[in-house]
């Protein structure tokens, strides 16, 4: 093992079981040389890995800090008892440890470390600009959303921008969901004054995520997508287009954008990158509208970027080299194999089961007799449980985070824990 590596372990390890806490100081360079009896490039190179996986900052002129980095101890300690005793998260959605190149990003990383003047100012309130450039092609030639970057707004997630949005929407009147498992968005609206409602016709304003419209995964027909804008349009509703999975239409053929179908004209776009990328990497962007876009600069000085400029900085370059396009077709081929094979497993093991995958291809869905759900947990098994009623139980599987592997002995005790 290089010499910086062993370096770089010795202080992540005492950093994550908490010996080294946010904000201690990390010995200089050139006490670090005299310490490990090393130069000074392999301290730097260290110190470089150690700050690009994020346990620690620089500070100009000063040196380097542990950064504010939860130890893995810490949470495992506050963890829910039940969550501890998951060997198996079949409910989160996560992302496999496969699906990113992680040292590719690393190095994206480092590229935008290296730009310190440019890290020495805050970033743009709005977004790095050129990250808007690169959005705005980008989201022209996938999706067919033609906007300019001044209409682009970056955020850290979606929940950050829908923040925004609220407040730049005077009129605090009625808001649709598709249904209640849109949490998070619902808790945004409901915080800013707005009356939340699922599938109301007469909302002034309809949220939707046309590639997955339910916690079924279930994708929004074209001929539905167009009765929609009609409708916003004869109404003056405000659409906001959450095109959140839109990535992964496996079992059906991408349909045409919201926006598109409009012309943007009464539709806010919204994107994010964690589904693609990792969820680690926390960058989402909207699309305003023209008189919303309008608004939002008069009021600029209001709204604080939230997202990492080194991690604009770094996805700016990383779309315009092409490794998005790469990486969704990387995931699109793993992903569709691991649902497939977790479809395939459960009807060989478990005969007389009423199986589906979704139909934006990130779900298993079944359906089975009542039991003990508990048994779940016991088994180390994480599933998202729908429905249970006396006749059938409803679940629904998101096999991503797991490694193809498992899959056999994980429905074994799935069967285990139903029948």
């Amino acid at each position: 093992m290089k010499k910086y590596i062993e370096i770089y372990e010795y202080y992540r390890r005492l950093i994550t079981n908490g010996q080294m806490k946010y904000g201690d100081k990390m010995p200089s360079i050139r006490s670090a040389t005299t310490i490990f009896s090393v130069s000074k490039t392999t301290i730097e190179n260290a110190y470089f890995e150690l700050q690009a996986d994020g346990y620690i900052i620089s500070s100009p002129k000063s040196g380097y800090y542990v950064s504010n980095y939860t130890p893995i101890e810490a949470t495992q300690s506050n963890a829910d008892p039940d969550a501890q005793h998951i060997l198996y998260d079949l409910k989160s959605g996560g992302a496999d440890k496969n699906s990113f190149d992680i040292s590719l990003w690393q190095r994206y990383i480092k590229s935008a470390l290296r730009q310190q003047d440019r890290l020495l100012s805050y970033s743009d309130n709005q977004g790095e600009a050129d990250l808007r450039e690169a959005l705005a092609k980008y989201i022209r030639e996938k999706r067919n959303v033609t906007a300019s970057p001044d209409r682009i707004v970056v955020g850290a997630g979606v929940q950050n921008l829908l923040g925004i949005l609220c407040s730049l929407i005077d009129d605090r009147d009625t808001v649709s969901f598709p249904d209640k498992s849109f949490v998070q968005g619902i808790s945004v609206f409901k915080d800013y004054g707005f009356t939340v409602k699922t599938r109301d016709k007469n909302a002034k304003i309809i949220y939707v995520s046309p590639s997955h419209m339910t916690s079924y995964g279930d994708v929004m027909k074209t001929k539905r997508r167009l009765e929609l804008v009609k409708h916003s349009e004869i109404n003056h509703s405000l659409v906001i287009e959450d095109d959140y999975d839109n990535d992964f239409l496996y079992q059906s053929k991408p349909t045409p954008s919201l926006f598109a179908l409009s012309g943007g004209g009464n539709v806010v776009y919204m994107g994010s990158f964690s589904n693609v990328l990792i969820p680690g990497i926390r960058i989402s962007f909207m699309v305003l509208t023209k008189e919303l876009a309008e608004k939002y600069k008069k009021n600029i000085d209001k709204y604080a970027q939230a997202a990492s400029k080194t991690e604009q900085i770094a996805l700016c370059q990383y779309i315009r080299d092409g490794h998005i396009n790469t990486q969704t077709r990387k995931i699109r081929r793993l992903y569709t194999a691991k649902t497939k094979q977790f479809y395939d497993e459960i009807n060989r093991q478990m005969k007389n089961v009423n199986c589906k995958i979704s139909d934006n291809g990130l779900q298993v869905k079944i359906e089975v007799p009542p039991f003990d759900t508990t048994r779940l947990t016991d088994n180390g098994i994480a599933v998202n449980i729908k429905e249970v009623t006396q006749d059938y139980a409803k679940l629904v599987i998101v096999p991503s985070a797991i490694d193809s592997s498992d899959i056999p002995h994980i429905v074994s005790l799935l069967k285990k824990s139903i029948e």
